[in-house]
């Protein structure tokens, strides 16, 4: 695949504590001109990203992130509150804690409230792999499926670890045929996500790969 291609499964990122609006308008004029499939941005900006790409580029959010134990209200205000600001995709943190002691009913139920939210929009479900057991991550696969998510998401990021080339094969032969794959953290070059592709994903989470191309 060449760079270009590549790019455009990028949703280009910046989600730092130290985010300015200036370097948020930045990765905006980024994506723009590589053709990127969305800029992924804290909710605090949604609507000026929003106004400012006047839909040249997707704008995508995050919620409850990153560690995804705030309240499903809370989520679905989130959710709500970054739709109604411009935002075309949402990316939810799910509830790990939960999860791990085997409620997977709060989960489900949470995933299809901000289904509900999020309706006509694309909604992606971070599942935050390095925490989870390979049960645990085959459940989510199974989960996600059931709530009617567009996509399962590795990672925020945030946490001890990010993509891995197993977890991505593992969720792509997990998930049902309509829920796609999505590797976000720590993709350092153009050569890993083209294998994160090659294995299953269909969007890519960084920032790298548009920085590795401007200096091209």
């Amino acid at each position: 695949m060449t760079h270009e291609e590549i790019l455009t499964h990028v949703d280009h990122t910046l989600l730092k504590q130290t985010a300015t609006w200036d370097q948020i308008r930045e990765i905006c004029d980024d994506a723009v001109k590589y053709r990127t499939a969305s800029v992924c941005i804290p909710p605090c900006y949604v609507k000026q990203a929003a106004d400012y790409l006047a839909g040249k580029v997707p704008v995508c959010t995050v919620i409850g992130f990153p560690n995804g134990n705030t309240t499903t209200a809370c989520k679905v205000f989130e959710t709500k509150e970054a739709i109604e600001s411009g935002a075309s995709e949402v990316d939810m943190v799910i509830n790990v804690g939960q999860l791990k002691a085997g409620n997977d009913q709060y989960v489900l139920d949470e995933i299809r409230a901000l289904r509900k939210a999020s309706e006509g929009k694309v909604l992606k479900v971070i599942i935050e792999c390095c925490l989870l057991t390979e049960d645990e991550k085959i459940r989510m696969c199974h989960i996600v499926t059931e709530a009617g998510a567009d996509f399962i998401k590795t990672s925020t990021g945030f946490s001890t670890g990010g993509a891995a080339y197993d977890d991505v094969k593992l969720m792509a032969e997990n998930v049902g045929p309509d829920v796609r794959v999505k590797a976000a953290g720590g993709i350092h070059s153009f050569e890993e996500g083209e294998k994160y592709l090659e294995l299953g994903a269909s969007r890519l989470g960084t920032s790298r790969l548009v920085s590795i191309e401007k200096k091209l």
